[in-house]
């Protein structure tokens, strides 16, 4: 689904940019300067911003079976909120 019209980007460029660790983007102008563009009209920072929760909320939940209170994401979340 093309989510940003503008730089015909799509939800799976979007999630294709985000990778574990602490230079995953966090924001949606880090997704856009991660793919390569800039924001234009910026309608689609909002559906940026959910696939960026999202996403992060999915590896925070894989993550805490496996490594419990030592996680970092739980921080990077708290950080985006």
């Amino acid at each position: 689904m093309i989510v940003c019209s503008c730089n015909v980007l799509s939800d799976g460029q979007v999630r294709g940019c985000l990778h574990p660790g602490p230079g995953c983007p966090r924001t949606p102008a880090q997704v856009y300067a991660c793919l390569g563009c800039s924001p234009k009209c910026g309608r689609c920072a909002r559906t940026i911003r959910g696939i960026l929760d999202r996403a992060l909320a999915e590896a925070h939940s894989a993550c805490t079976t496996t490594c419990g209170a030592a996680c970092t994401l739980k921080e990077l979340k708290e950080e985006a909120a």
